[in-house]
């Protein structure tokens, strides 16, 4: 008989801690991801017994039988009381928690490989922000994103529902602080591009895009930090046509990294 399901908790807004996470992945799209990407040990599946046999989840069940990964079936309303977001679509999964990548392995240009294409999140506290600009990112080709100990959302069962399996494929570096970050990526030979609703250029005149680059992107209302901007070798803007006075950063994020992934596929 399975141990009980711990009391469901609320999703969590502790922004100080220090590892990455991502140990506790829920909905379908994310944990069948997990499970085909392999890149971490995967403890076992927990499957709502109201949705076991339907297509999407018959997929996940098989791919979790070929990994030798336990399944338990239980009670929809045990599944529910142990998730951490609000659908987990029937589906749970516990893992190793993400391995952090290091931050000078990201900024590192390897020969017959891409070059280094970043993104760095600026105190990003949204997890619904941030698990799509991981989503974004990862589909984009992206080879690596930063994120900061403190004052940043981590890989919450939130971010990775809403990546939708790009914590799978995205490498992830855990920094002390950003500035000091962006300065070692300048060491390194890697363009660092601020995206400010102010820039004085715009992200469509970006003709560096094809070199090493990371793409910084700030909090909602807050944007970039002062110390952040002095660190960017350059600021940059999404035209505005009218409405609000700027993107959600995730739109935002989104216009920028397919801008680059543009230029390189010219």
């Amino acid at each position: 008989m399975s141990p009980p399901p711990p009391r469901r908790r609320r999703p969590s807004t502790n922004t100080t801690a220090t590892g990455l996470g991502g140990d506790q992945v829920e909905g379908r799209r994310a944990v069948l991801e997990l499970l085909s990407a392999g890149r971490r040990r995967v403890r076992d599946v927990w499957v709502s017994e109201a949705v076991s046999t339907s297509p999407p989840v018959v997929e996940i069940l098989e791919l979790a039988g070929e990994r030798g990964v336990t399944v338990r079936t239980l009670a929809r309303a045990r599944l529910d009381a142990a998730a951490r977001t609000e659908a987990p679509q029937g589906v749970i999964a516990h893992a190793e928690p993400l391995q952090e990548a290091d931050l000078d392995d990201l900024c590192r240009s390897v020969p017959g490989r891409p070059a280094p294409f970043l993104l760095a999140f600026d105190g990003i506290t949204d997890p619904h922000n941030l698990g799509a600009l991981i989503r974004t990112a990862s589909c984009a080709g992206a080879t690596g994103g930063i994120l900061t100990q403190h004052r940043s959302a981590h890989v919450t069962p939130t971010v990775a529902k809403v990546a939708a399996g790009g914590i799978e494929h995205l490498p992830l570096a855990l920094v002390a602080g950003l500035p000091a970050a962006l300065a070692r990526l300048r060491t390194a030979g890697v363009w660092v591009v601020g995206l400010d609703p102010e820039g004085s250029s715009s992200v469509f005149e970006l003709t560096l895009a094809t070199e090493p680059v990371a793409l910084v992107l700030g909090a909602e209302g807050a944007g970039l930090s002062r110390l952040v901007q002095q660190r960017c070798d350059m600021l940059v803007s999404i035209p505005r046509k009218g409405g609000p006075a700027s993107l959600n950063v995730s739109a935002a994020g989104a216009v920028a990294c397919y801008e680059v992934v543009r230029r390189r596929h010219v």
